[in-house]
């Protein structure tokens, strides 16, 4: 299974690709220049099989090496931040 996280700021969302093909995405939007994580989706042919998991670390990793500060509203990126503390940098003090 060859997995690839990018982020696609036209659609606005991070997306993984499965072999080329859309597996999901996260959905984000802007407020007061700050990126908000809003939604993750994903097929539901790939669901369980942790395609979900290597979207949330992809778009993590993406933002902490780019320098970028988020908020999350996603209930499901939220239950991970809870299991990956490493990635609580990313997010914006409130």
């Amino acid at each position: 299974m060859n997995l690839l996280v990018q982020d696609n700021p036209a659609e606005r969302r991070f997306e993984i690709l499965l072999d080329d093909s859309l597996a999901g995405f996260v959905a984000y939007r802007v407020e007061a220049g700050t990126p908000v994580l809003v939604h993750t989706e994903v097929d539901p042919r790939y669901a369980g099989k942790g395609v979900g998991s290597a979207l949330a670390r992809g778009a993590f990793e993406q933002l902490r090496d780019r320098g970028d500060r988020v908020r999350v509203t996603c209930p499901f990126l939220l239950g991970y931040l809870e299991r990956h503390p490493e990635y609580a940098p990313v997010l914006v003090d409130d």
